[in-house]
């Protein structure tokens, strides 16, 4: 159906868009795209193990543990030990990491918002509503 190539490839345009924007918000600030989604996660969910970042950001087994230790190079995050199972560690926010994050992620949610602004209220709850409905059905996370 030419409706269902529509939105699969508008959905996948937007979802580009969003991304590059907040790549080059990023960029200027020293980091990049993946390292922002990590900071940002530690940020909203607190200290987690490098799997639970890894679920939190979407991404490849491969690709969180080279993010990682390069955010811990820079200083932005410190890793500690789980206290219920000393086998993992538990990555948090240095205090140079939150301000960073802290200052950043605003600018990227205006960005968004500024964006989503082409859409009434009424249509985000029924964009949220469709996705809902969706992910419902299909996705099991």
């Amino acid at each position: 159906m030419v409706e269902d190539s529509y939105i699969l490839i508008c959905a996948y345009r937007i979802v580009r868009d969003l991304n590059r924007s907040t790549a080059r918000i990023c960029a200027a600030n020293g980091l990049t795209f993946p390292q922002f989604q990590v900071l940002e996660a530690l940020l909203h969910k607190g200290g987690m193990t490098v799997g639970k970042i890894r679920e939190a950001v979407l991404s490849s087994n491969g690709t969180i543990p080279v993010v990682i230790d390069n955010l811990q190079k820079m200083g932005l995050i410190q890793r500690g030990k789980d206290q219920n199972d000393r086998r993992k560690s538990i990555v948090t926010l240095t205090e140079q990491g939150r301000e960073l994050i802290e200052r950043i992620s605003p600018e990227n949610d205006a960005m968004i918002a500024e964006k989503f602004g082409v859409w009434t209220m009424d249509e985000k709850k029924d964009l949220a509503r469709l996705f809902r409905a969706y992910r419902r059905k299909f996705i099991k996370t």
